[in-house]
């Protein structure tokens, strides 16, 4: 029996032929990762257990992007930690303020998260590399710890769920209205702990970009990771980045699936996630008079730059609504100079949005747009549980780029084609 994209990526690293699931194995890893709000914790587990030497300074990485620029002393004292700990362990990848990116968007951009890859990260969307076709996961700061000082994790092989889209999408359709539409399809457990291959004809045609949306969200399915097996796109995308060799691994054309799923997605419109759930998903078109408060353009989801010229064509030209406040982040410093250079950054400041520099900040409720009792924003980012961003009264709705930009513009949750008719 042949094995699907993520056991045979486990098997290689785990010094197996084969692998199958609900197998317990341990695996060596390629990449290892935390943030501002992870990494301490994982440090401190790190001494506990005797650490004096990191297993390899060349595969760690130490991105303080949740709150920083830091918000207060409690922020500082934790990227204080994380700088002085790579310091004395002599790890070339810790990333200062102004060198610093989102971390799911800053690592593939720096070539240090690869296809093939095992990756771990002490954050929720490290699923996001399985975009690359890596084996990409979040973890807990114990075992982030762990990880710092022998290189190696275990995991229960994940069963297999592939989903291919057929057909082609339409106008203002892009990935983030595809990953939308299938946690609203499957729910939020419907792939608990199994591993997506997402394949077919759409996703062929995306952009890097969209596609680091699509498996960036596979966690918000509930997901341990969500795999694109990798083609010419993501070959041009690694070639110029990748700081060491990678490879290329396939799904066989045997591998037994949990279930596949196929839906033609001709006729999908913009999607949208009312709250409190990434599945309570509808058309655009079906939502009727929703006003806004805030829109935020950005995230781990859809900072990138693809997803800022989206928005700029919206809003180039017009004004945000007088009674909205949008706020825009870049999710790396390349990303903003590109922005700056198109003059994407122009576009917005003349609409009247604020432009930050790279931060998670509101997204997660940290900063930068908290939301007070009552209001209601439309955000790009991959969550809207209640409190998400603010006050536990307060409403996110996700969206694409797109209908975000449309919803800054109108003061309502709205269309693009409501804006540029």
């Amino acid at each position: 029996m042949g094995m699907t994209l993520s056991e045979k990526i486990l098997a290689a690293h785990c010094g197996k032929d084969q692998v199958s699931p609900g197998e317990l194995i341990e695996a060596r890893v390629d990449f290892v990762f935390g943030n501002d709000i992870t990494a301490p914790l994982a440090i401190q587990a790190f001494r506990r257990a005797g650490g004096r030497k990191v297993f390899d300074p060349q595969r760690i990485g130490l991105i303080p992007d949740h709150f920083v620029p830091n918000k207060d002393v409690t922020s500082a004292t934790r990227v204080q930690e994380m700088r002085s700990f790579a310091q004395e362990m002599e790890l070339p990848y810790f990333f200062e303020v102004g060198r610093m990116g989102i971390e799911h968007a800053l690592l593939p951009e720096q070539g240090l998260v690869l296809p093939g890859d095992v990756v771990i990260g002490g954050d929720s969307h490290t699923c996001t590399y399985g975009a690359l076709g890596a084996f990409a996961t979040g973890v807990g700061s114990t075992d982030l710890g762990a990880a710092f000082l022998t290189g190696q994790v275990w995991f229960r092989v994940p069963e297999s769920i592939k989903i291919v889209y057929r057909g082609r999408l339409g106008p203002w359709v892009v990935g983030k209205d595809v990953v939308l539409y299938t946690i609203g399809r499957i729910g939020v457990d419907g792939a608990r702990y199994k591993a997506l291959e997402f394949c077919g004809e759409v996703i062929e045609s995306l952009p890097m970009d969209q596609r680091f949306t699509i498996s960036n969200m596979a966690i918000e399915a509930g997901a341990k990771v969500g795999l694109i097996a990798p083609d010419q796109i993501t070959k041009q995308y690694v070639k110029e980045r990748a700081k060491r060799s990678y490879r290329f691994y396939e799904p066989d054309p045997d591998a037994a699936y949990e279930k596949v799923l196929e839906w033609d997605l001709s006729d999908l419109e913009p999607q949208v996630a009312c709250p409190p759930s990434p599945g309570k998903v509808k058309p655009v078109g079906q939502l009727g008079e929703v006003t806004i408060d805030q829109v935020v353009i950005g995230s781990c989801t859809n900072g990138r730059l693809d997803d800022l010229r989206l928005a700029a064509r919206i809003l180039e030209g017009r004004k945000v609504h007088p009674r909205v406040r949008c706020i825009v982040i870049p999710a790396t410093p390349k990303v903003y100079a590109q922005a700056l250079e198109e003059g994407l950054l122009r576009i917005f400041t003349e609409a009247e949005a604020a432009v930050s520099t790279p931060t998670c900040g509101p997204c997660l409720g940290g900063y930068m747009g908290i939301l007070a009792a009552g209001e209601r924003a439309v955000s790009t980012t991959n969550r809207n549980f209640v409190g998400r961003m603010g006050h536990p009264e307060s409403e996110v709705y996700l969206a694409s780029p797109a209908v975000a930009a449309a919803s800054a513009v109108l003061g309502r949750i709205a269309h693009p084609d409501e804006v540029l008719s």
